[in-house]
């Protein structure tokens, strides 16, 4: 398929900011108590499987209540309330993005969405994600509705090429929409690869099937406890009203981070 190009709509574009809706309006503040970062995390390399994936290991004792203060990478929000802006992708976001001419979706079907969440500390951060141009509503709308209920969530970047790639430490918790990388365990496209999926805290609700875990660290989420971060019904209700699947709901394995607009 030929890639049609954006730059000119790129260059001349500025982004649409959503109204807030009728839920949108900051709560009562609830600050959690927040747990330490621990300084090895992301650098333990963990022993690989036949399979390819991490050796799956035992929560260590600092993540088995993970509750992280969220690192800001663009600056917080400046007024109150739920706020989302929609722009064509702008070339440094394409270029620190794991989008290339290889993957199964135009860059000018993905749209660059900026919305505002809860971290763990109580406080509102801006996140960004790539999204399908025609899942950009669906998206809003449920990150919109996790905001009314101050669900918290500890990080919300772009994934990079170069993350793809590394070993394994399975202590990841990066809240994020398109990858361009199969489904697990698969050679086919994943719905993350065009932009129609979303994984939400993924280490507070990790992949399960059979003995694998992903995060291969997070099995004390594996039997979904009652803290901060995990996803539930009530949770996802945004997506799913949009007509959106919910991964924890699968019968032969359960991906509880994982959202989509097929289901899959």
């Amino acid at each position: 398929m030929e890639r049609e190009s954006i730059a000119d709509a790129t260059s001349s574009s500025t982004s649409v900011e959503a109204p807030p809706s009728p839920t949108s309006a900051i709560p009562t503040p609830t600050t959690l108590a927040t747990t330490p970062r621990p300084d090895w995390l992301g650098t333990r390399v963990l022993p690989l499987r036949d399979d390819g994936l991490g050796q799956i290991q035992p929560t260590p004792d600092e993540l088995v209540d993970r509750r992280f203060a969220t690192v800001d990478l663009l600056p917080p929000p400046e007024a109150d309330g739920f706020r989302s802006t929609v722009a064509p992708v702008p070339d440094d976001v394409v270029a620190r993005s794991t989008w290339s001419n290889a993957c199964p979706v135009d860059r000018s079907d993905l749209r660059y969405v900026n919305v505002v969440f809860w971290g763990f500390e109580g406080l509102a951060h801006t996140g960004e994600l790539l999204v399908h141009v025609d899942a950009v509503d669906a998206v809003v709308a449920g990150f919109d509705h996790l905001f009314a209920r101050r669900f918290p969530i500890e990080e919300m970047r772009i994934t990079r090429a170069d993350e793809l790639d590394v070993p394994p430490t399975g202590d990841g918790n990066n809240t994020s929409a398109f990858v361009c990388r199969p489904s697990v365990g698969s050679t086919t496209w994943s719905q993350h690869a065009y932009g129609r999926a979303v994984d939400i805290n993924p280490f507070h609700n990790p992949y399960v099937r059979g003995d694998v875990v992903i995060p291969e660290l997070a099995s004390s989420y594996a039997a979904r406890p009652d803290l901060p971060g995990v996803l539930g019904g009530d949770d996802v209700a945004g997506f799913t009203s949009a007509g959106w699947g919910w991964g924890g709901t699968w019968r032969s394995s359960k991906d509880h981070m994982h959202l989509s607009s097929t289901g899959s």
